[in-house]
């Protein structure tokens, strides 16, 4: 008898959320370009969003009864544990769409307390690993804590970063820039580890080189924090130029990584990109104002081909995703389980 696809419905099913509702906030910014229709494409990224979260949730609650143990496995996984920040953090950016459509309503701001404290959990709960003894195998071997240094621990880490997103619009700024302040020290912590297991252990598994794109987040994140919190434009400017390198500078293994075929890890691409184009178009709007003037102007220009580039990059996660599920490749167990190679 087959095994139920459902078994292999991992937390990672979770990221198209972030990637559709984090599409949705920047086709918002882009009202003020496109009038409204960019309003009505942003609405319905954000129902879609909302309505993929929903179908995840009862999904996974059917999965952790039928296959609890598969539950326990994700949790325990030396990597896939921290995809479990992937629901709150899509919590966070779903609340900041409904305070875009609905304005500060208290509803929101209870809503918004809880999910942002649900998300310090979360990241207090995989940094936590980090302290703890090494877990053992059947065997009594010991996991290397190495096989948890991946780009996937940004996704805990930007999710404080996300918070302020929705919770400076709702007049929670102490809080926001608090929590805020939390993804700003460990996000060049986790960057500066992933090196160190690059140079000295091992490199990233093929099927692990698309989380490289979400270095790309926490600065495009800040940036649009930066940018509600009324700083400087240069602050702004400094964000775009780290984002937008650190794109580049990622952007190579996407030829290596499509050697393993597409799977939910191409979905890393989502968030990163949609963040980079929220805050390409609030630095733009920043920069058009007169006194303003500056020689890298042509930000303002590469607002709108950035945000088409990256709906069309979700638009063809979307179908490739589709086909996924309906060719069977998607919902199965990993080919191969996490390489670790001794220094």
């Amino acid at each position: 008898m087959s095994m139920s696809p459902l078994k292999f419905l991992s937390l990672a099913w979770f990221t198209p959320v972030m990637g559709l509702a984090g599409l949705s906030l920047a086709w918002a910014r882009a009202a003020s370009l496109m009038g409204s229709a960019a309003e009505v494409l942003s609405a319905a990224l954000a129902v879609l969003a909302f309505a993929v979260f929903l179908v995840l949730m009862v999904l996974q609650l059917r999965r952790a009864v039928q296959f609890p143990q598969a539950v326990a496995e994700d949790l325990n996984h030396p990597v896939r544990h921290a995809f479990v920040a992937t629901i709150p953090v899509g919590l966070l950016l779903l609340i900041a769409c409904g305070v875009r459509w609905f304005g500060p309503q208290s509803w929101l701001s209870i809503l918004w307390f809880g999910v942002a404290s649900a998300q310090l959990w979360v990241t207090w709960w995989v940094l936590s690993k980090w302290l703890k003894p090494g877990a053992s195998d059947a065997n009594g071997v010991t996991t290397p804590m190495w096989a948890g240094i991946t780009p996937v621990l940004f996704v805990p880490v930007v999710g404080n970063v996300v918070a302020p997103l929705a919770g400076i619009a709702l007049g929670h700024t102490a809080w926001s820039v608090m929590q805020a302040s939390i993804g700003l020290f460990f996000w060049p912590l986790v960057l500066l580890l992933v090196l160190a297991r690059r140079a000295a252990h091992s490199v990233l598994p093929d099927r692990l080189l698309p989380t490289w794109f979400i270095s790309v987040a926490p600065p495009s994140v800040l940036g649009v924090v930066a940018h509600q919190l009324q700083a400087p434009v240069w602050v702004m400017q400094m964000a775009w130029a780290m984002a937008f390198f650190s794109l580049l500078w990622v952007a190579p293994v996407l030829v290596r990584a499509w050697r393993a075929g597409f799977h939910m890890g191409f979905w890393a691409l989502s968030f990163p990109l949609a963040a980079l184009a929220s805050l390409t178009l609030a630095l733009g709007d920043r920069m058009a104002a007169p006194e303003l003037v500056d020689p890298s102007f042509f930000i303002q220009r590469l607002s709108v081909p950035v945000l088409a580039m990256v709906s069309g990059v979700i638009f063809m996660l979307c179908l490739m995703t589709l086909r996924g599920i309906r060719s069977g490749t998607l919902l199965v167990a990993e080919p191969v389980p996490v390489p670790v190679k001794p220094a």
